[in-house]
């Protein structure tokens, strides 16, 4: 357990509507980099339940006037009625990117006895039993978060479905859960257990605690699934997605059948490996006559006319090549949160909070006539990498 000298203060006010008070009953540390919490109704009333996949939103205080939204997946046992747990991954700076801000203040200053806001559970990245489809859940790094709940699920169901849980990370150090994956392997003979280490230690050699080096490949999942008609639930890092969606898709395994969360445009995972990514050219608008709605992403860029086929404001940036940062999809985590510079907007999907005046959520808003954001320029001012 991490010792810390400062402590957070907490908030007094009262829990917004879909915001609710957790304290926290439990902090363990999974992995060098992993950290779980186990919360509780703070008021005592039951909670609700939550399929295996879904996550939270927490409000997180970093000061008396600055709060932040952060979503992470709930990692434990849906048939747990008692407590839930999120496993929260230190995100350091590295590659020019900042360090996290939310995983950083958990990992610092939350402890057991204290509260947080939590508001869910929510998400479409469920596991589904609709089916007895053998299934394979596979991960890279923190992605494996969601996938144990998954496990957890999977091996309480009536009947024996034979289950993969395939796992790839650096080394023994950074491995979250081993134990209680092995553990749930051992108990039930229909789930198999496969942890890819990219750079093991020597401690990993001697333990044995992986069962293949380097980078998932063809062979290994060859070896690994016999033929047959499965259901895959795959999360990780963009890398690993990209690589493992295409090593599935080439063992012929149907889109419709690999079910993912992925925190990029998901268009993406389908590129050919061999083909750049083409940013699709804007429709500029030529002449100030054409009564048509446009949006500028950029004060001083060209107006663009809008596509009503694009179901969000993100949607049409991602579109037209820009790569704002988003999370949730869903008007919930306000990681996509941009300055409206001019114009109104509307919301498909009401906000979980109200974004701050002057701004909008790109994922879950349409324009409402022209419309001017600061998208290229303000891209830095805001830190909302899902799980940072």
């Amino acid at each position: 357990m991490n010792v810390v000298a400062e402590r957070a203060p907490r908030v007094e006010r009262g829990a917004a509507p879909g915001f609710r008070r957790f304290r926290v009953t439990g902090r363990k540390q999974e992995s060098e980099s992993i950290v779980s919490f186990e919360l509780v109704p703070a008021d005592g009333v039951a909670l609700p339940s939550f399929l295996a996949g879904q996550y939270v939103t927490l409000r997180l205080p970093l000061s008396p006037a600055e709060t932040l939204l952060r979503t992470y997946s709930l990692s434990g046992d849906p048939a747990d009625a008692t407590r839930w747990r999120i496993s929260v991954k230190r995100e350091s700076a590295r590659d020019g990117a900042p360090a996290g801000r939310g995983s950083a203040y958990l990992h610092e200053h939350v402890c057991v006895g204290d509260e947080l806001e939590l508001a869910g559970p929510s998400g479409a990245f469920v596991c589904g039993d609709d089916t007895a489809r053998p299934v394979v859940l596979m991960s890279g790094g923190v992605g494996l978060t969601p996938l144990v709940s998954m496990l957890h699920r999977l091996r309480a169901m009536d009947g024996a479905r034979r289950v993969h849980f395939i796992h790839a990370c650096e080394n023994g150090a950074v491995h979250a859960f081993r134990h209680e994956v092995e553990q749930v392997a051992a108990a039930h003979p229909d789930v198999l257990a496969h942890f890819c280490y990219r750079q093991p230690s020597e401690q990993d050699r001697i333990a044995r605690h992986f069962h293949s080096e380097g980078l998932l490949s063809r062979e290994t999942l060859q070896s690994l699934l016999p033929l047959d008609d499965y259901e895959v639930y795959l999360c990780g890092p963009p890398a690993f997605m990209q690589a493992n969606w295409g090593l599935l898709r080439n063992l012929g395994v149907a889109r419709e059948r690999i079910h993912y969360e992925f925190f990029g445009p998901a268009a993406v995972l389908e590129q050919d490996a061999d083909v750049a990514s083409a940013r699709v050219p804007p429709a500029r608008i030529e002449s100030a006559a054409m009564h048509t709605t446009t949006v500028r992403f950029s004060p001083q860029g060209e107006p663009v006319a809008w596509d009503p086929a694009c179901g969000s404001l993100l949607e049409f940036a991602e579109q037209n090549g820009y790569e704002p940062a988003f999370s949730c999809r869903i008007g919930i985590c306000n990681t996509c949160v941009m300055r409206l510079v001019d114009g109104d907007v509307e919301y498909t999907e009401t906000p979980l909070e109200t974004p701050p005046e002057g701004t909008v959520l790109l994922c879950c808003a349409k324009p409402s006539g022209n419309v001017t954001l600061a998208l290229s320029d303000d891209a830095d001012m805001f830190d909302h990498p899902r799980t940072s």
